[in-house]
């Protein structure tokens, strides 16, 4: 006989059998969660060593390129006298011009007001009577009549307006083709003055023929002074020849993996030092040839050529002309040479008999043969520091220079009174049909940049004036500020250097200062304290409405890529290691600042980006649908407000905004461009962008 349970044993047995199954689920669990934990360490450690083999090939590879641009550069060296000797020879039909002008364009003004067709002047709706017939009729022919009057006179407007403008044309084309004769009757002149043995006329036309020379590599120096002697039929001149850092010092690059550096190998000195008495050979053999080669008019029966150098004597300490080379050759023995065969220093020492330096890297001078200053029918020096110095010229010359330069770019230019002149300097007429007219001029005569105010000052005079354009031309720079207002409104900015570069090609002269340094070169600091208190920094003020907190930084970048961490600018490194640019304790109304030295920065930086992040520890969890009405105010070294700078507002979702970027322009002047990429995943997002490794 069987017993029967009460059921309290299913049910505990029941029970254990639940925790066992809860027991074995909770330890799948376990395993499968190290199973994943596993699995993401070893992708992390997967990704974390193709990030640093990635890296580590990025450095190698641009330690690579470095080596090919090292090697390339000696390569070229080495050639230069038979890549040189391919060049076209240099001939007086190059300095001619073409006479001709731009053809006369008068656009809309060339097609005659169309006139009106009676066909289309019917009359409409005239009724079953024979008077409201009439009376339609008469309609028609009135509207016909009044559009008929109408297009004659737009016509005949058109007509005088058209006449107008052949005219003006005509008067600018006829000035435009006398100039193009003159200049062209001048090159007949001194090719007839070449043939006659004129001196003026033979170091003209040969300085001309080394100023223009293909051959000659544009990198290196074209400083000559020349003299002719008509007896002898000889030229005799003195010309710049590249300083001993035209070898490269280095001879290649390798990246030290343990070091994170590259590191350069230096060049041995006696492979240098050879290299470089070569260089200064072959400079001197191709001199000779682009001379020789360019004298179509039997003008030279032989060259005194003298090569220097222009820097600082290590003897005296004082800068002078060095010189290193000197030979004299003949027409016809220079005609025997094979040049691009030759090894030049033997050809130049041994074969013409010339002189060369034993150790030009020490400046050891050799005595020249005869010098330009020996000939007696004067000395014509182009290039080098014989240029005017802008920067010391008086204010009244610099002033009819500029108005020169207008001149030789084919307007109409005069400089205004020095009284009630109304801010303008020049007055420049364009007398090119359509998009010619008035231009007024400003100059200034600076060393230090250009501040915003000046800008705005020309555009009021331009709206005062009624002219057409204004342009700024200044000896120094215009800040970021400047170019940001000037952009969209009819302003030029011609900073020192394009000055300069037009008087080049215009005919004219001069120089900035030296000519040694076209950057400013920060000052020393001493101290930290110290950083960034000269005249030229400028702080950026930001500010924005609603309350939201915000980081606001600076990533000193080349492209789209940071210099390295320390020229990334936020709460945990408020300064890069140089201090050119830093965070600072805001001033009202701002709410954030920074203060940059744009001239200080260092030379592989062309972009400063500025950003705003939430900060997530005062708002936590909040985006950047609070940032609105933001802006930037440009300010100078005193906080004295230069400009302001309008920003994009923040929107839902995102965390991270850039606000904007000053980028360098290839002038040296910056400008700012208007960001607005937002980024959800806050800052961390962000700067992984430009190269930054967010651990």
């Amino acid at each position: 006989m069987s017993r029967r349970s009460n059921g309290l044993v299913g049910v505990w047995a029941e029970a254990q059998r639940q925790q066992q199954r809860q027991r074995e689920a909770q330890a799948r669990y376990q395993r499968d969660q190290e199973r994943q934990q596993r699995a993401y360490q070893r992708e992390v450690a997967r990704s974390q060593r193709e990030r640093k083999a990635a890296y580590r090939e990025q450095r190698e590879a641009e330690a690579r390129r470095r080596t090919r641009e090292l090697d390339a550069r000696v390569e070229a060296l080495q050639g230069l006298l038979a890549t040189g000797c391919r060049a076209p020879a240099f001939r007086a039909s190059a300095l001619a011009r073409a006479e001709r002008v731009e053809a006369f364009a008068p656009g809309p003004l060339a097609q005659p007001v169309p006139m009106p067709d009676p066909a289309r002047y019917q009359a409409q709706g005239g009724g079953w009577t024979a008077g409201r017939r009439a009376q339609a009729e008469a309609e028609a022919r009135a509207r016909f009549e009044r559009d008929w009057q109408s297009a004659q006179a737009a016509e005949a407007q058109r007509q005088a307006q058209f006449a107008t403008y052949q005219r003006q044309y005509q008067q600018w084309a006829d000035a435009q083709l006398g100039e193009i004769r003159r200049h062209n009757a001048g090159i007949q002149e001194m090719t007839a003055g070449l043939r006659n043995g004129d001196a003026e006329a033979a170091v003209a036309y040969f300085s001309a023929a080394l100023y223009a020379s293909t051959g000659w590599p544009d990198e290196l120096p074209r400083q000559v002074s020349a003299a002719y002697d008509s007896g002898a039929r000889q030229l005799v001149l003195n010309w710049e020849l590249p300083k001993y850092d035209v070898v490269p010092e280095a001879k290649s690059v390798r990246y030290m993996i343990n070091a994170d550096e590259e590191k350069e190998s230096p060049r041995p000195v006696t492979q240098r030092r050879a290299l470089y008495r070569d260089v200064l050979a072959q400079c001197l053999l191709l001199v000779l040839r682009d001379l020789f080669a360019a004298d179509e008019f039997g003008a030279l029966e032989s060259v005194a050529l003298n090569g220097f150098v222009d820097d600082h004597d290590p003897a005296t300490g004082r800068r002078a002309p060095m010189f290193l080379g000197t030979v004299m050759a003949s027409r016809a023995g220079f005609a025997e040479l094979h040049l691009e065969q030759v090894n030049a220093v033997n050809c130049l020492v041994d074969g013409l008999r010339g002189q060369l330096s034993a150790r030009p890297d020490q400046y050891a001078a050799v005595r020249p043969g005869r010098v330009p200053e020996e000939v007696g029918n004067g000395v014509v020096t182009h290039g080098g520091d014989e240029e005017p110095d802008l920067y010391a010229m008086d204010p009244l010359a610099f002033e009819s220079l500029v108005a020169e330069l207008f001149r030789a770019m084919g307007m109409q230019a005069v400089t205004t009174q020095r009284s009630n002149d109304g801010g303008v300097d020049v007055d420049a007429l364009d007398p090119t049909p359509i998009r010619g007219g008035k231009i007024v001029v400003q100059v200034k005569r600076y060393r230090n940049t250009v501040p915003p105010t000046a800008v705005r000052d020309l555009y009021g005079t331009v709206q005062d004036a009624g002219a057409n354009k204004g342009v700024l031309v200044t000896t120094s720079k215009f800040g970021p500020g400047s170019h940001t207002f000037a952009n969209g409104k009819p302003l030029e900015l011609v900073p020192g250097g394009e000055l300069v570069d037009l008087l080049h090609r215009h005919g004219l002269r001069g120089r900035l200062g030296s000519g040694e340094q076209r950057q400013p070169v920060p000052a020393q600091r001493t101290a930290p304290e110290s950083e960034g208190r000269g005249d030229d920094h400028n702080v950026l003020g930001m500010y924005w409405s609603g309350g939201v907190a915000l980081d606001v930084c600076a990533l000193v970048c080349r492209g789209n890529r940071v210099l390295d961490d320390d020229h990334f600018v936020f709460y945990n490194n408020p300064r890069t290691p140089d201090g050119t640019v830093r965070a600072l304790i805001p001033v009202a109304p701002d709410k954030a600042a920074i203060q940059v030295d744009f001239d200080a920065l260092p030379a592989g930086a062309d972009r400063l980006v500025v950003i705003a992040a939430i900060d997530p520890v005062a708002n936590p969890g909040a985006d950047l649908s609070g940032f609105t009405d933001a802006g930037i105010r440009l300010l100078d070294a005193e906080r004295t407000p230069l400009d302001q700078l309008d920003v994009s507002d923040g929107r839902p979702g995102e965390t991270a905004l850039v606000l904007g970027s000053f980028r360098r322009r290839a002038n040296g002047d910056w400008e700012f461009v208007t960001g607005g990429r937002g980024y959800r995943g806050g800052l961390e997002e962000l700067v992984q962008d430009y190269g930054i490794e967010v651990e």
